[in-house]
């Protein structure tokens, strides 16, 4: 399905949302503006802009098709009255300006008002031309295509902090770019053996730090992060810190590498931690130790027994997202059934919400819910046996200074506004759809 919602991004300032679709689709929401009108307003979210960012294409020196998919969508920081946005697919990155335009230009000399041009040897007067008032139009406009870069998937981009340089990554590489040029990038990580029978771990995501542009994390299939320093040497094959959690011999399993790798890493945004998203946990590691995170927690721990059936159906290689609250007391990240679980860092307490627009009216209150694993189920439990593995929040994203939520459910956009407290989220949760 061409709408069903593959990234899901905040701007810096929280005020436009913007989701990527399978379809190569980017559709844009603006927050409303309280009015004396509509006093309630302020918070509800609604289309800005919609726009195609990719088409589909074929390589045909490799006889590959190119999916239109819009894998990741990355904000730049507002410098103007325009906003900036880099979007990827798996080989192609475009920056696009969305831009205002509420008056136009009317009394052209060279020119009728329906855009014929005249006979210059009629033209006997000189006009001034005026601004005249019009229904407002946001475009969206590409400025910069980055192509050719990458011979793998692009799995990550990330602007860095001075605001000049981007990252790309892919399976094996990682390219630095400078948004004014598109014609050539730097590649500063190869993980490509001589010998691709020898390859052993792919590269799953990367990250540059908040403050510091020198500084940029990836993380790996085998469930390592390495952080790299730029002004250490031009290509950063060598890491300045390895990051990784020693294994317990008593839980190794045929399943063990699988659920071990990486699908997120992120810094939060005081810069001294990084948050790691693996297949059944989240773990957040201080930049300072390098041998274990300082706190880690279970996202689904119900599912370990059911990892056989989640290997046979594909799920067990589902690539979930996390993400910071931000002032980086709390995290989210999704799970099955449409759930998605919120990690208290302070009190250590958790939650778990379904965004469901079957099960929740507009502006609900979603009700917590548990998952039970066996023996007697309560009523308000649901049983893991009775889980929707095709169900599944992927995306996530939260508002940068204030407790709003973006949830993606295939196609539906969900949002959440409100104070996390004594285990509940005040009202009101909503869903917009994305189709």
């Amino acid at each position: 399905m061409a709408d069903i919602i593959s990234t899901v991004e905040f701007n810096y300032s929280g005020e436009l949302l913007a989701t990527g679709d399978k379809g190569g689709r980017v559709v844009i929401f603006q927050r409303e503006q309280e009015s004396k009108n509509r006093p309630l307003s302020r918070g509800e979210y609604n289309v800005y802009s919609t726009f195609q960012s990719h088409e589909p294409e074929f390589d045909y020196l490799k006889s590959l098709e190119i999916e239109e998919k819009i894998n990741k969508i990355r904000w730049l920081p507002q410098q103007n009255a325009a906003h900036f946005l880099l979007s990827t697919n798996d080989k192609t990155i475009k920056l696009w300006k969305i831009s205002e335009r509420d008056k136009r230009a009317e009394g052209y000399n060279l020119k009728d008002e329906d855009g014929r041009l005249r006979d210059p040897f009629r033209i006997t007067t000189l006009r001034v031309p005026v601004l005249m008032p019009m229904d407002l139009m946001v475009e969206a406009s590409p400025r910069r295509i980055f192509a050719n870069a990458h011979t793998y998937h692009i799995n990550s981009i990330s602007v860095n902090s001075d605001h000049e340089t981007y990252l790309s990554a892919d399976d094996l590489r990682i390219n630095l770019w400078h948004l004014e040029i598109t014609d050539r990038s730097f590649n500063i990580v190869d993980i490509k053996p001589a010998n691709m029978e020898e390859l052993t771990e792919v590269i799953t995501a990367a990250e540059c730090h908040p403050h510091q542009c020198n500084v940029f994390v990836y993380s790996s299939s085998k469930g390592t992060i390495r952080l790299c320093d730029m002004r250490a040497a031009a290509l950063c094959d060598r890491h300045s810190k390895f990051f990784e959690e020693p294994e317990d011999p008593s839980s190794r399993s045929f399943f063990s590498e699988i659920i071990s790798s990486i699908s997120d890493v992120k810094f939060s945004h005081s810069g001294r931690y990084m948050m790691t998203r693996d297949y059944l946990s989240v773990k957040v590691w201080d930049l300072n130790m390098e041998n274990r995170p300082v706190e880690t927690y279970q996202v689904h721990e119900y599912l370990r027994s059911k990892l056989c059936s989640l290997y046979e159906n594909d799920c067990i290689f589902d690539k979930f997202e996390c993400c910071w609250n931000g002032s980086d007391s709390a995290i989210m990240t999704g799970s099955y059934n449409n759930f998605f679980r919120m990690f208290d860092r302070n009190t250590r307490r958790d939650i778990t919400l379904e965004a469901s627009r079957e099960n929740s009216k507009p502006r609900a209150m979603l009700k917590p819910r548990k998952v039970c694993t066996g023996g007697k189920r309560k009523k308000d439990e649901i049983s893991v046996d009775s889980l929707d593995f095709n169900k599944k929040i992927l995306h996530t994203a939260w508002h940068p200074k204030e407790n709003v939520i973006a949830v993606a459910a295939t196609n539906n956009l969900g949002l959440h506004f409100g104070q996390w407290t004594e285990y509940i989220f005040s009202p009101p949760f909503f869903f917009i759809s994305h189709a």
